[in-house]
């Protein structure tokens, strides 16, 4: 099954004509999950052929405006394009009020569901799951309450060995039970074992979103092997003054989680709109973890 991640905007505070703020969208097994929603993110979704209405779960890292005053906007907009299905909206406490204000005083009537998750406190948990997916949530250190999200696929299940089945001499009505990972017992009381008939499932994967932080190994733990990374890295390592002050992260910081943390691969993003080219945030970044990328706004990163 597929597992995508789009990048709509990959700027930090102040959007530009090459980087929008902060959104992205996740597919992964038929499930469609926006990450934050900065303004302009409907324009980039219109740029980049996103559909909208195809988003079941909106995840909100935090409350500061390049990442959240995009979301009015984008409701009101699916509203208006007949929007029926129920939308999950997950993120720290205030993000219910500060939508509900918005409509209130611009008169907009909310025509469809919205099923609130307010996150109470920064405490590591899951915060959504279905048969395919689970979304983690944990918390990373900004100004205000600020959430991290991982999204791990469930296990599948086992694939047939179709030569070793048949060579068992079970009955196919037992495929079922054995790719469950089930042993069973034939009609002739032969056990045959689910292991040595089915293949182990493919591997799971998973991704991580780490939006605006200042360097916290703490998140290792909760980024422990995950199979794409994205972290902020606002500033370059001569800011890291900056950084320290504001919170944020250096390239090089993001890169040191990246490998203490066994990641796969990482996504840098959140740039500060004062660097003209991203180039030094590669060289520093690589200088630490090898697998880095600079996106660009619009690309897809297969999981």
């Amino acid at each position: 099954m597929s597992f995508n991640v789009t990048i709509l905007g990959s700027g930090a505070a102040v959007p530009t004509l090459k980087r929008g703020t902060t959104s992205q969208l996740v597919t992964c097994n038929q499930r469609t999950i926006l990450i934050d929603c900065g303004e302009g993110t409907q324009i980039q979704m219109r740029k980049f052929k996103v559909k909208f209405q195809n988003i079941q779960v909106i995840l909100i890292s935090h409350l500061h405006g390049d990442h959240v005053f995009g979301l009015p906007g984008l409701i009101s907009t699916m509203q208006l394009l007949g929007r029926q299905d129920p939308l999950k909206i997950i993120g720290p406490k205030g993000i219910k009020e500060f939508l509900l204000n918005q409509f209130k005083l611009s008169g907009l009537y909310n025509g469809f569901p919205l099923e609130f998750t307010e996150l109470e406190t920064n405490a590591k948990q899951i915060v959504f799951e279905d048969k395919c997916l689970e979304i983690h949530t944990f918390p990373l250190k900004h100004r205000i309450q600020t959430q991290g999200y991982r999204i791990n696929e469930k296990p599948g299940k086992r694939r047939l060995d179709v030569e070793a089945f048949e060579a068992s001499g079970a009955s196919r009505s037992y495929i079922q039970k054995l790719i469950a990972g089930d042993d069973i017992m034939d009609n002739e009381g032969r056990i045959v074992k689910s292991e040595d008939v089915t293949f182990p499932p493919k591997p799971i994967k998973s991704y991580a979103f780490c939006s605006d932080t200042a360097y916290l190994p703490e998140l290792i733990d909760s980024l422990k092997d995950v199979d794409l990374l994205y972290h902020e890295a606002t500033f370059l390592d001569k800011e890291s003054e900056r950084a320290v002050e504001t919170f944020h992260s250096t390239a090089k910081q993001a890169a040191t989680i990246a490998l203490k943390s066994n990641a796969k691969r990482l996504i840098l993003g959140h740039f500060s709109a004062r660097y003209k080219s991203m180039e030094n945030h590669q060289l520093e970044a690589e200088s630490i973890f090898e697998r880095v990328y600079i996106p660009t706004d619009g690309e897809i990163f297969h999981v």
